[in-house]
């Protein structure tokens, strides 16, 4: 039995081979250590980071409270590079707790991370 990294490793592997980030949609990875979190915006088209958030150096706690604070830095960051529609990428965590909050938070700060609203308008 392989422990919780190389399952997690395993995981998102599987999840890379849909979810693919463009210049219009790019790629929200999110990634979670024992200490900090990461948010990047990429561009795997281009293989570019877009923008760039995480907690290191603040010396915050891994917790809910962080992640929201996280996640709405990072839609702040990802609109000051014109950037308003992103496919998310768990980096094969549980989209539960902290990877929630986070996602949620981002949403609620002017994210999308779905293009039903602009597939509607297109019919």
């Amino acid at each position: 039995m392989k422990n919780r990294i190389e399952q997690r490793r395993l995981r998102h592997r599987r999840l890379r081979q849909k979810v693919k980030g463009t210049a219009a949609r790019p790629r929200m990875a999110l990634y979670f250590s024992n200490k900090n979190i990461t948010v990047q915006f990429i561009d795997d088209e281009a293989a570019k980071t877009i923008a760039a958030v995480s907690t290191t150096g603040t010396g915050a706690k891994l917790n809910v409270a962080t992640a929201t604070e996280t996640g709405k830095k990072a839609a702040e960051a990802a609109a000051a590079k014109g950037v308003s529609l992103v496919v998310v990428d768990r980096g094969g965590f549980t989209f539960h707790g902290r990877v929630k909050a986070l996602v949620e938070a981002a949403v609620a700060a002017g994210l999308k991370i779905s293009d039903s609203e602009t597939t509607q308008e297109a019919k």
